[in-house]
């Protein structure tokens, strides 16, 4: 991979460990539009717990995976809930870029060796200069001029 393209890589790594871990603590804590839907009908307080009325939301349950270390947007055992969530975004960054160049490690082209020990050839791209070949009324009558 050429240099401006790491450079390019670890640039848009470097923002998103930024954005995932500050500008994220900065994200509206009110519900979004799901969870505003399934609240109407209910009477919620301040701490957004239902307290009266008839919604959807009363039947929600935890998820399989509410105990998990990174589970609500932070990290367990992090006192701190900027430097928790931050934590949680950065680690969430880390894992999901290293899946991906992961994958694309694994799915990159590899180049073709050639197997009779022959050495390869060159394949042309858009940006090589075309050489014009002689047609084959030139290429004889070359050879007939240095026959003579």
């Amino acid at each position: 991979m050429k240099n401006r393209s790491w450079a390019f890589l670890a640039g848009g790594l470097l923002v998103a460990l930024l954005l995932a871990g500050v500008v994220s603590n900065y994200a509206s804590s009110h519900p979004d539009g799901l969870d505003s839907s399934l609240l109407k009908g209910c009477t919620v307080d301040a701490d957004d717990n239902i307290v009266g009325g008839s919604c959807p939301a009363q039947q929600a349950r935890d998820h399989e995976l509410a105990d998990s270390p990174l589970a609500d947007y932070a990290v367990r055992g992090v006192q701190n809930s900027f430097v928790s969530t931050g934590l949680s975004g950065v680690l969430g960054v880390l894992v999901t870029f290293a899946i991906g160049a992961s994958g694309f490690w694994l799915l990159r082209r590899r180049g073709t060796t050639p197997t009779d020990g022959a050495a390869a050839t060159p394949t042309p791209t858009d940006d090589d200069e075309t050489v014009p070949t002689p047609t084959d009324g030139a290429a004889a009558a070359s050879r007939a001029g240095t026959a003579s």
